[in-house]
């Protein structure tokens, strides 16, 4: 028996509204960060954090609460940075509901592609920050703003399409050769792709399109 999706139903867009969701998600994680520093409340990392041996006895909020924990003020500035800078006009372009909704069903996607594939491998591994979320905002930023102009280091411009196929590339690479460990190279490019997949399936766009749009 087959099933079949009514793409009416799935691609029927919320009524339009604009609450700076963005800012609301700088803050819970601004907030998170604050609040588990070692003179406050420490373990809220490991409450938070996607760890697979936690995630087997039953801590299930993990795959979406990893996105909202962070390793230290440096991974926390350039993903809050990151959200700002992408996130933002996204949200003003595609409402405030859909925004929310696309940022944490494909961050926690992402949380359940990595957390399989650590249960594969045997690593248990803790894994935290917004990164696979803010992947996936990424590549819709460049899909629906393609012709928009990225400064990398606020020197060399490239437009946004570019950029984002260019980090995904360097994200296979180090993925694929252990280049640069530490970095959850999976979880970008699982954010990436479960963007990609919603995209297409919410938005009926296909982003390689809208990428050569100009």
């Amino acid at each position: 028996m087959f099933m079949f999706v009514d793409m009416n139903i799935l691609r029927k867009p919320f009524r339009y509204s604009f609450s700076s969701v963005v800012f609301y998600l700088i803050g819970i994680n601004v907030l998170i960060f604050i609040v588990s520093q070692r003179r406050i409340f420490p373990q809220l990392t490991y409450i938070l954090a996607l760890f697979p041996p936690f995630v087997r006895a039953g801590w299930v909020w993990q795959f979406v609460t990893y996105m909202f924990a962070h390793a230290g003020w440096q991974h926390l500035l350039f993903n809050m940075l990151g959200l700002f800078m992408f996130g933002y006009q996204l949200e003003r372009r595609l409402g405030s509901s859909e925004f929310l909704l696309y940022y944490l069903l494909t961050g926690t996607l992402a949380g359940v592609i990595s957390f399989g594939f650590y249960c594969l491998t045997g690593l248990n591994i803790m894994l935290l920050g917004a990164s696979g979320a803010l992947f996936a905002v990424e590549l819709a930023y460049a899909t629906f703003f393609p012709d928009s102009i990225i400064y990398i280091w606020g020197i060399l411009p490239l437009r946004a399409p570019v950029m984002v196929v260019g980090y995904t590339a360097l994200q296979f690479f180090f993925f694929f050769t252990g280049s640069q460990p530490g970095v959850a190279h999976l979880t970008h490019l699982s954010g990436f792709a479960m963007g990609w997949l919603y995209i297409v399936a919410r938005f009926g766009i296909n982003p390689w399109k809208a990428f050569k749009r100009r």
